[in-house]
C-alpha cells in the first residue's frame, strides 16, 4: 500500500522556482559539498526512492523531510534531463572544493610563465568535466568537439593571462593579481559555447508547461548558454577578486604573509571557499534552471509547428544547463 504523506511533487524543486531566493534555497541543498559524500549505494537508494515515488506515490515509510533530502541527493549526483549518474568532480556539489582549490593556487602562482600555464590547464581540464556533465538535454557531444573546446578553451585563458601579465609588470600589484579572473572569464565565453556547439546547430528541447516536447531551438539555446556563461563568470567574481584585495592589502603592511609566507596558498584557497560557499549558489540561481521563452522570440518554422497545436502555448520552455 502506498505511503501518504501528502501532495509532495517531486517533479519540481523544493522550493519556488519563480523567485531569487527560492532558486537559491534550491542550489544552496544540491551545491552542499557534504552530498560527494554519499556513497554509490546511498546515491541508487535515493534514486529508487524518487523514482519509485513519482510512478508509483510510494514513499516507503519516509517522512517529507527524508523524501525531499532523497530528492537533493538524487539532484546532486544525476543529471536532469537523462538520468544517468555524473561524473564525480563534474556534480555540482563538487563546485566548491574543487574550484577553491584551483582558483586558490591560480591567484597564488600567477607570476611566473609555468605556473600560470600549468593551473589555467588544470582549471580548463575541469571545466571541461564540468561543462560535458552539466550539458543540456540528452546531447551527445562527439570527443573531437570535447578536445577542440579543451584546446580552444585553454589557448584562450593561457593567451589572455600570459598577456595581461606582460601588460601590467608596471602597473600596481593589485592589477596582477586580478589577471586570472580576466582569463578565467576570457576562457568560459569560449569554453562553454564550444563544449554546447551541437546544441547551438540542433537546438535543445523546448516543452510545454506540462512539460510535453514540442521540438528544439536553436534560439533558446543561445539564451541557456548565455545565461550560463553569465553565471559563471559571476560565481568565480567574489572569489577571485575579494582574496586578491585582501591579500594585497596584507602584503603592503607586512601582515603575515611576509613574515610566514607559507600560509599564502592555503589562506587564499581558505578565502575562495568562503567565497564560493554563497557565489556558487547564488550566482546558480540568477536564471531559472527551468528558462522560459516566448514563443514569437523562437524560429519562424518553430512557430508555425506549435501553432497548429490545440490550444498554442504562449510561453515555452528549457532546460538551461549548468
Amino acid at each position: 500500500m502506498a505511503n501518504n504523506i501528502g501532495n509532495v511533487n517531486l517533479n519540481k524543486p523544493r522550493y519556488d522556482q519563480s523567485s531569487y531566493w527560492g532558486r537559491t534555497r534550491h542550489f544552496f541543498s544540491i551545491t552542499n559539498p557534504l552530498n560527494l559524500l554519499c556513497s554509490s549505494a546511498e546515491l541508487d537508494r535515493a534514486k529508487a526512492i524518487v523514482t519509485n515515488y513519482k510512478e508509483h506515490g510510494d514513499a516507503a515509510g519516509l517522512t517529507v523531510s527524508e523524501l525531499w533530502r532523497a530528492k537533493n541527493v538524487y539532484d546532486s549526483a544525476f543529471h536532469p534531463d537523462t538520468g544517468e549518474k555524473m561524473t564525480l568532480i563534474g556534480r555540482m556539489s563538487a563546485q566548491v572544493p574543487m574550484n577553491m582549490t584551483i582558483t586558490g593556487c591560480m591567484m597564488t602562482f600567477y607570476r611566473t610563465t609555468p605556473a600560470v600555464v600549468f593551473w589555467q590547464w588544470i582549471n580548463q581540464s575541469f571545466n571541461a568535466v564540468v561543462n560535458y556533465t552539466n550539458r543540456s538535454g540528452d546531447s551527445p557531444i562527439p570527443i573531437t568537439q570535447i578536445g577542440m573546446s579543451y584546446v580552444l578553451a585553454t589557448s584562450g585563458a593561457l593567451v589572455t593571462a600570459l598577456s595581461l601579465n606582460s601588460l601590467v609588470k608596471t602597473a600596481p600589484p593589485l592589477i596582477g593579481r586580478l589577471v586570472p579572473f580576466a582569463a578565467v572569464a576570457a576562457a568560459n565565453c569560449v569554453n562553454i559555447p564550444m563544449m554546447r556547439l551541437r546544441e547551438l546547430r540542433a537546438g535543445i528541447p523546448i516543452v510545454d508547461e506540462n512539460d510535453n516536447k514540442l521540438g528544439e531551438s536553436v534560439t533558446a539555446a543561445k539564451w541557456g548558454i548565455t545565461q550560463v556563461i553569465l553565471s559563471r563568470i559571476g560565481m568565480a567574481s567574489p572569489g577571485m577578486v575579494i582574496p586578491p584585495i585582501l591579500m594585497n592589502y596584507l602584503d603592503k603592511r607586512d601582515i603575515l604573509i611576509k613574515k610566514y609566507p607559507f600560509v599564502n596558498a592555503p589562506l587564499q584557497v581558505l578565502l575562495c571557499g568562503l567565497c564560493l560557499t554563497f557565489a556558487t549558489p547564488m550566482c546558480c540561481a540568477l536564471f531559472p534552471q527551468k528558462s522560459s521563452i516566448s514563443v514569437s522570440s523562437l524560429e519562424p518554422e518553430l512557430q508555425d509547428a506549435i501553432q497548429k497545436l490545440p490550444n498554442p502555448p504562449q510561453i515555452v520552455y528549457y532546460n538551461k544547463g549548468l
